[in-house]
């Protein structure tokens, strides 16, 4: 309440509450001015009491506050009051302010309070270690959130469990002591343990802690925790170094910045024979052999100074004078603001390796039955010579060398004595070398020469033939003498066209099956122009095959007529190429590279399966034309010609097979009479028909004519070329024609140019021709057309 704003008469009803208005007025020459007293004598609060001299100096603060406030009621109001009623009301007045000073006083204390309750509890929950109270049965009772991270779990699940709950199992053992400890002597103890984490991690800890009486008169502990994982791993990682430092098999030497010896390991003293005690404050080139140049070690300082590392391998000696070849790796040991403290150095002792390295070496790179060098040293040394040689100018020469008669040798006499005849010819013919040149053995009894320096081919005869001398050598044994010869091929180097060290080995092979086939003992040069033809031939193979695989090829077909009535008899199917680069080839840019090879018979297979499609096609049409394929020699001589021939004419039922005239030339078919002879009859049955195909050129007989059984003869064009101006052309023809009247056999003429031509075998008596004065050779498509729209020349019809 605050009086000092109370009205009169609302102040004397509030008097009634505390007196009546009766006894205030009987008792009013009572009241005397030490009323000051009357506040002690209300009831007392339960809140303990201000000492008198604090309540004396609130009072005076409160009367002075009071002399400077304005009075409420009215001087008339104050002078009809009685005199005890107006001490009453001052008296009211100033404890009001006391009770308003000591309650702003409790406000600002509570405040005080609660802000260092609020630092008590942050510095508590967020200490940087944890807290934690256990009573006597181990249980948790308070606990702060440091404790609760620590743990991994919320305070709420810690509280009332028991402590052990979160220790790792092996450490119980460690707690239970600690407590032990604790109890017993009643002062501060420490332990470091783990806790084992919710999510199944731990936790490397510290434990303090402090007994103390609890309020039940037991006994409580109060805990303190650390998190001390990271010193612990760091320990473990400093005792695993100090272990592997001690424990390692290689050589550990640290030196510091002038690169004096600081430590060493036992490994060192091992590998080097010198004790630590010998080595401290001492330089490591004390191991110095003298072998590696002084340039060597200024590179490592280099490298080491601009990298912080280096490796390699050097030859250091031991204390007892021995050499040892050594992997060093040295590197520098920076602080944390990245300036250099220590150099590190570590090494093993690879004396052992690097002679079993040198043992591989030599059986990886020479013979190991001759001591020559082998296939893989030869090439290596192959190629550096033909780089010398591109420097030099000069010529060199590669000898491909092949024993004659060796197997023999093993056959009658056993690989012992073919062995030791080996090991004798490679030490002949390495003496019969210059110094410079190469001699390998490649494999078996083939041997392989590389001569260098030489001004020209001639230059290398000579050795050659010692070559050839040291090979014929006898070789005299207990028991028998043996002895051999040697075919040689060579090939020279450099070439018109660069060439790569394998194919020149290959010439020098090939060149020495060459010298076998002529006769064995001698030598025989390479024949580049040869080759280079040999090898535009497989391109050339290797070209066709592809694009056969790509169906580049296509068909023409060039009409054949009856001059006389102008019927077309029928087409021949002509093969053509469609180059993707170079357009479309006609037959002889390509056909005689397949000659006499595998791939003619592939090729004649498709243009049969091609025309024997287009035919359906034409049929399709309306257009029924016998069409007469040229069937090559290789392919006519397969045993399984006929059955092949069975089965095209199988995938292609709506064919007839006597529209379908196989083309073969004069000089196949007299290559075998008995057999083409044979195969004509079997076709005729399936009612494919022959027709004889440059007749005239191959020189037959009648009774090569009467055997074979063809139903056409083709007149060669070069008859047809000259006929108008040569008399024996004529003749020929004549004959000819006269022939297959004799042999019932129809005739026709190729390469008919002009009328002319056309008029002259008219009477002759030839009315069948092709030819460009008749028709080219045209795509599928343009042939029906032509057919329909044909009409032969009137002078052909008059003839």
């Amino acid at each position: 309440m605050r009086l000092l704003r109370v009205r009169p008469a609302s102040f004397i009803q509030w008097v009634s509450h505390v007196l009546t208005w009766r006894k205030l007025v009987a008792c009013d020459a009572c009241l005397c001015p030490d009323t000051i007293g009357y506040m002690d004598k209300l009831p007392a609060h339960a809140a303990p009491q201000p000492s008198v001299e604090v309540r004396l100096a609130l009072r005076q603060r409160a009367e002075s506050r009071f002399a400077g406030l304005p009075e409420s009621p009215t001087a008339a109001q104050l002078a009809q009051m009685p005199l005890a009623m107006r001490h009453l009301l001052h008296e009211l007045q100033v404890h009001q302010i006391e009770l308003e000073m000591q309650n702003e006083e409790l406000r600002r204390a509570q405040t005080t309070l609660d802000t260092e309750r609020a630092h008590y509890f942050d510095f508590y929950d967020l200490a940087p270690v944890g807290y934690c109270t256990l009573d006597a049965q181990g249980l948790i009772g308070q606990v702060n959130l440091t404790t609760a991270r620590l743990m991994g779990v919320t305070r709420d699940r810690l509280v009332a469990r028991p402590l052990s709950q979160f220790i790792v199992a092996e450490d119980h053992d460690v707690f239970y002591l600690f407590r032990q400890r604790l109890l017993e002597s009643g002062q501060t103890v420490s332990c470091e343990l783990r806790i084992k984490r919710i999510d199944g991690s731990f936790v490397w800890v510290s434990l303090a802690a402090l007994a103390v009486p609890a309020d039940d008169g037991s006994t409580a502990l109060r805990l303190v925790l650390g998190d001390i994982t990271e010193r612990k791993q760091a320990e473990e990682k400093l005792q695993l170094a100090a272990s592997v430092f001690s424990q390692t098999g290689e050589g550990i030497i640290v030196t510091d910045l002038r690169g004096n010896i600081v430590e060493v390991n036992d490994a060192f003293t091992r590998i080097t024979g010198y004790s630590r005690a010998e080595v401290l404050g001492r330089n490591p080139r004390l191991l110095s052999s003298g072998r590696q140049a002084p340039a060597v070690y200024l590179a490592l300082w280099a490298e080491l100074t601009e990298t912080g590392h280096w490796s390699g391998e050097l030859w250091n000696r031991r204390k007892n004078g021995e050499v040892y070849a050594e992997l060093l790796s040295v590197s520098a040991v920076r602080d944390t603001q990245g300036v250099v403290q220590r150099y590190v150095a570590m090494f093993s002792d690879i004396s052992q390796s690097k002679s079993h390295q040198a043992q591989l070496e030599h059986m990886a790179y020479y013979d190991v039955l001759t001591g020559l060098p082998n296939r893989v040293l030869k090439a290596d040394r192959l190629q550096q010579a033909m780089a010398l040689t591109r420097r030099s100018g000069k010529l060199l020469a590669v000898v491909y060398i092949d024993l004659d008669g060796f197997k023999s040798i093993n056959d009658h006499y056993g690989h012992a004595a073919g062995d030791q005849m080996l090991i004798a010819v490679a030490k002949h013919m390495q003496a019969a070398m210059r110094e410079g040149d190469t001699l390998a053995r490649v494999g078996g009894d083939e041997f392989a020469a590389v001569l260098l320096d030489l001004e020209n081919t001639e230059a290398c005869l000579p050795l050659l033939e010692r070559l050839l001398d040291s090979v014929a050598l006898p070789l005299h044994l207990p028991e028998y003498t043996l002895q051999v010869s040697a075919s040689l091929g060579v090939s020279f180097y450099p070439q018109a066209q660069e060439i790569e060290a394998d194919q020149l080995l290959r010439q020098a092979d090939q060149a020495m099956y060459q010298a076998k086939l002529s006769g064995k003992d001698r030598y025989q040069v390479f024949d580049t122009a040869q080759d280079i033809s040999l090898r535009s031939w497989h391109e050339d193979l290797s070209h066709i095959h592809q694009a056969l695989g790509n169906h580049e090829f296509v068909l023409y077909y060039q009409p054949k007529v009856n001059m006389r009535t102008g019927q077309v008899m029928g087409v021949e199917a002509l093969i053509r190429w469609q180059h993707p680069a170079q357009g479309l080839l006609a037959p002889a840019a390509f056909l005689p590279v397949i000659e006499n090879h595998p791939l003619a018979i592939e090729v004649g297979e498709w243009v049969m399966d091609a025309a024997l499609t287009q035919m359906e096609l034409w049929q399709a049409q309306g257009v029924a034309l016998p069409v007469s394929v040229n069937v090559g020699a290789l392919q006519l001589q397969q045993p399984d010609f006929l059955a092949r021939l069975k089965a095209l004419l199988a995938r292609h039922p709506l064919v007839n097979p006597a529209h379908l005239e196989l083309e073969i030339l004069e000089t196949s078919a007299l290559q075998d009479v008995v057999y083409v002879s044979g195969l004509i009859e079997a076709c005729r049955q399936l009612g494919v028909t022959f027709a004889l195909d440059d007749f005239g050129t191959g020189y037959s007989s009648l009774i090569y004519l009467k055997r074979l059984r063809v139903a056409l003869l083709k007149i060669d064009q070069g008859f047809v070329r000259d006929m108008l101006h040569d008399p024996d052309d004529q003749a020929i023809l004549q004959g000819i024609v006269g022939l297959a009247g004799a042999f019932h056999c129809a005739v026709i003429a190729e390469g008919v140019e002009t009328v002319a031509h056309g008029r002259l075998l008219l009477q002759l008596g030839c009315e069948l021709a092709q030819g460009f004065g008749i028709a080219k050779p045209m795509p599928a498509a343009d042939l029906p057309a032509w057919a329909a729209g044909w009409q032969p020349d009137a002078a052909w019809r008059e003839a």
